[in-house]
């Protein structure tokens, strides 16, 4: 058959894989010959710590894209194009210098890469360029699930409802790139470049290796085999942090080193066969949609708070605020749950998601620290960041955002503490100072006497922290705090 254009080029962003790739799968349908690039941008990285486990993730995982793409086209010069610098200046001029007729790339949701788009958009069209997107990061987007009214939802649980319907009556496709595979272009001669090093873009090692992080398309079907002989018992396993619950495929999800709709069709699936455990894990993968809708059609919540009450909350600020924040990131509150999950995330940049939820109410509602700087401070350090997803989960936990915890609801992290970690496993992996402490007096080491404390060689105040704060004395300040929301009209329901 013959295809409408001569060549095009799919320009990678966070879909760094040749299995089910929708973009790809475009291009190689309507051009003879297709190229592929990734742009390190520098208007997202040069922001960041020189040291970025992210980074360090997408370059590991564009070699194997690389090999991907010339192991699938059968030639060894149809790998990837990389450059190193403004995607807006870069990805124009890489088009124009091909002569391709079109770029294909997935959608993006957030709203600085969708100005990014718009820009790009415009300088291809003035260069007689065509620009197409399509959808990959998610399984219904934008205005695709809405209400019987024909307004997107703002509360998960009918959302949900309505989301698994449209799934269930609908057949996922599947684009298969290798039966058109022959159309992958080699690179020109001048382009046949290797992956820029971490030193080559500025950057310095990471831990990631370490940690023993696995990288690209392999890396995500490892993790997910591993996870597909645990799923039953994920609705089991999925809040206690010293154990093995979660599938880790959130920086694989982040940068699309694994196909959403192979991931969506196992648990469906596996949830249609009788496990709780896959109908709980699939319901994860709804909130991500979700989140998603509510960024598309409520671009405000990027800046501000859903519910336009909850800006009027009057937060810590100065000296006073600053030095609880600082103690909160570093992990000198007090509370050893809190403290374990912030180092949880400082050494790996990852942090369980129970303890998301735990150690942002814990920033919020015990130390009344803006639900923003807890945002901005996990869009640094956890490798799997998405805004919508992050954004959606510190105003669940500010109780400011879609189908929230309600505000007067607070989290004891005492409680919690004994709840999900009772033998205090996950506290002493990442607290080993506290290590020798029995069970009872891990959760809440400042009640313990000073002969349990000396028995265990931890001194209060120097070897491990004082609490920053009573918690029953910054609940009742909190609820202070939040009066201004019940005077708006707030009820408390829910």
């Amino acid at each position: 058959m013959q295809k409408p254009l001569d060549s095009g080029l799919v320009w990678f962003r966070r879909d760094l894989r040749v299995d089910d790739h929708p973009a790809l799968h475009l291009a190689l349908q309507q051009c003879q010959r297709v190229y592929c690039a990734f742009i390190f941008d520098r208007d997202i990285l040069d922001p960041l710590p020189r040291s970025d486990r992210r980074v360090a993730f997408i370059r590991a995982s564009l070699v194997e894209l690389d090999t991907d793409l010339r192991a699938l086209a059968g030639q060894d010069n149809a790998g990837l194009i990389v450059h190193h610098g403004h995607a807006t200046e870069a990805l124009p001029a890489l088009a124009q210098a091909l002569g391709v007729q079109a770029v294909y790339a997935a959608h993006d949701y957030e709203p600085q890469a969708q100005g990014r788009d718009a820009q790009v958009r415009g300088t291809l069209a003035s260069l007689g360029i065509a620009l197409h997107t399509c959808k990959d990061h998610v399984i219904f987007e934008g205005r695709e699930v809405l209400t019987g009214g024909g307004t997107p939802y703002t509360v998960f649980t009918p959302y949900k409802k309505a989301w698994l319907a449209r799934l269930a009556a609908t057949q996922l496709p599947v684009f298969d790139c290798a039966p058109l595979a022959a159309g992958l272009a080699p690179r020109p001669e001048s382009l046949c470049h290797a992956v820029p090093t971490l030193a080559e873009l500025g950057f310095e090692p990471s831990n990631l290796t370490q940690l023993r992080i696995p990288t690209g398309s392999s890396g995500a079907r490892q993790l997910f085999a591993d996870f597909f002989e645990r799923m039953d018992q994920y609705q089991d396993t999925r809040d206690f942090p010293a154990l093995k619950g979660p599938s880790y495929l959130g920086v694989h999800l982040r940068f699309g080193t694994v196909s959403l709709r192979r991931l969506v069709n196992a648990a469906q699936q596996r949830s249609q066969q009788g496990s709780a455990g896959a109908a709980t894990w699939l319901s994860e993968l709804v909130w991500r949609d979700f989140y998603f809708q509510i960024l598309a059609n409520f671009p405000h919540v990027a800046a501000q708070a859903f519910r336009p009450a909850y800006d009027a909350i009057q937060w810590e600020q100065g000296a006073h605020g600053q030095a609880l924040y600082a103690a909160w990131c570093e992990g000198r509150t007090g509370y050893p749950i809190v403290d374990a999950a912030m180092a949880q995330l400082n050494q790996s940049g990852y942090m369980h998601n129970r303890l998301r939820m735990v150690a942002g109410s814990f920033l919020v509602k015990d130390l009344g620290i803006h639900w923003q700087w807890g945002e901005r401070y996990f869009a640094e350090k956890l490798n799997d960041f998405e805004l919508a997803s992050n954004n959606g989960g510190w105003q669940w936990v500010a109780s400011s955002g879609c189908d929230a915890q309600p505000w007067f609801r607070i989290f004891n992290p005492i409680s919690q503490s004994k709840k999900f970690d009772p033998q205090g496993r996950f506290i002493r992996r990442y607290l080993p100072q506290l290590a020798a402490l029995p069970d009872a007096a891990l959760h809440a080491p400042w009640l313990a006497g000073p002969v349990e404390l000396a028995a265990a060689g931890v001194t209060l105040g120097s070897g491990y922290p004082l609490p920053l704060v009573a918690h029953d004395e910054a609940r009742a300040q909190t609820l202070a705090r939040y009066a201004v929301v019940r005077k708006s009209g707030e009820k408390e329901e829910g």
